[in-house]
């Protein structure tokens, strides 16, 4: 792969690891700390993810356990799990925070799905991007002299191959998770 072309690979491999976090941020009906990811709590005035003040714990296929390192951050993170978009209501023992995962309804299902083809979409869109940025920097290499014509229709067709591989990747990691959230 020409070095060109390397530097717009990892940019669109960075677009996938992001998919893979949001994806893996949709709760399907299972236990899973990655849906603590985005929610953050105030630890000593500065806002701290979940992860980074407790430990994290899946105790059984549907139940999150969250146990804080000091526990006058139980009330905190019970806050911050009440106030995010989770939906879940977090119990308490004073110790730990139990969140218990609901078995999800076809309607919320779908919902979700709706949502993970969007951050699939928006995937997509990136990957675009980053083709259309490499195709006009190569335009401006050639104008420059930098490279021939022949060079610059190469690394084009170099981009497009690289954009229609990761667009299939994109929409593979989609077909995943839609199964796995449409599966009952």
């Amino acid at each position: 792969m020409n070095d060109d072309v390397k530097i717009y690979a990892d940019k669109m491999e960075k677009t996938l690891k992001v998919l893979a976090e949001d994806l893996a941020a949709v709760r399907a009906g299972r236990a899973n700390p990655a849906v603590l990811d985005k929610i953050t709590v105030d630890y000593y005035g500065t806002e701290t993810p979940i992860n980074q003040v407790a430990s994290i714990s899946v105790a059984e296929a549907r139940i999150l356990v969250i146990q804080p390192w000091e526990a006058s951050l139980i009330k905190k993170v019970e806050k911050a799990i009440q106030t995010s978009d989770l939906g879940i209501n977090p119990t308490n023992d004073g110790r730990v925070i139990r969140l218990a995962f609901p078995q999800l309804t076809e309607e919320r299902r779908k919902e979700l799905a709706k949502q993970v083809r969007g951050y699939g979409e928006d995937s997509k869109v990136a990957v675009r991007s980053i083709r259309r940025t490499a195709i006009d920097a190569f335009k401006a290499q050639k104008k420059a002299s930098e490279i021939t014509e022949d060079d610059c229709k190469n690394l084009e067709n170099e981009m497009q191959k690289l954009t229609d591989k990761y667009t299939a990747r994109v929409d593979e990691m989609i077909k995943a998770k839609e199964n796995e959230l449409l599966e009952m």
